[in-house]
């Protein structure tokens, strides 16, 4: 593998490493702010990124696509561990449900709106390099967000499905056990990456635009 490449993947690592202790963290303050202190009382209400990180999706998943040809670590992504929620002490049970585990996705939103603000700062003071570095953060993260929405579990989508769709906890955890092969399988599926893309690209032109970034 070239140098240059491998080094560019392994600061994309880092990049994700950092977005989704982020991701969990929203996940977990939101959920002890609407009154659910499961996730706090084991200690995941906290940017320490080992508490948050999942086996298969923060290290081998990742990892294997920063390894394979370039066709394929374009599309870096990947996924934490599922910050635990007791619905049944949420003051608002469905809308705060709903609200809990739309914070994940929010909070690479916000991210990614102020990496590229400071993309913005980086471009006033000509630091070209670093400009380019929170772009790059800035893009990772709104391709986290909108690629959790898959209703796929242990994707935030499947989330919002079980809820919407009013399934029982023990029909959800059914189908989670074959989600980490459903998400594999649909990671193949180019028509997946391609609206997971243009999503991202298109959130990425907006806030380009609105910030004056080139």
């Amino acid at each position: 593998m070239d140098p240059n490449q491998l080094a560019d993947g392994l600061i994309q690592y880092l990049m994700l490493i950092a977005l989704l202790t982020f991701h969990e963290f929203g996940h977990a303050w939101t959920a002890w702010k609407c009154g659910d202190d499961t996730a706090k009382s084991l200690g995941r209400v906290s940017l320490n990124p080992i508490v948050h990180i999942d086996p298969i999706g923060t290290i081998v998943l990742p990892l294997l696509m920063i390894f394979l040809p370039a066709s394929y670590n374009q599309f870096l992504v990947g996924w934490a561990k599922p910050v635990p929620v007791n619905p049944d002490n949420l003051r608002n049970k469905k809308f705060d449900d709903i609200l809990v585990t739309m914070a994940g996705p929010g909070m690479n939103l916000i991210l990614a709106i102020g990496l590229i603000a400071l993309s913005k700062v980086a471009l006033i003071f000509h630091s070209v390099q670093a400009a380019q570095l929170f772009f790059d953060a800035a893009r990772l993260s709104l391709r986290l967000c909108f690629f959790n929405l898959i209703p796929i579990p242990p994707l935030d989508g499947s989330q919002v499905m079980r809820v919407v769709t009013g399934m029982t906890w023990e029909a959800y955890m059914r189908f989670s056990q074959f989600g980490i092969i459903g998400v594999i399988v649909v990671l193949q599926i180019p028509q997946v990456k391609q609206a997971v893309t243009s999503a991202t690209d298109g959130t990425l032109e907006l806030l380009c635009r609105i910030f004056g970034v080139v």
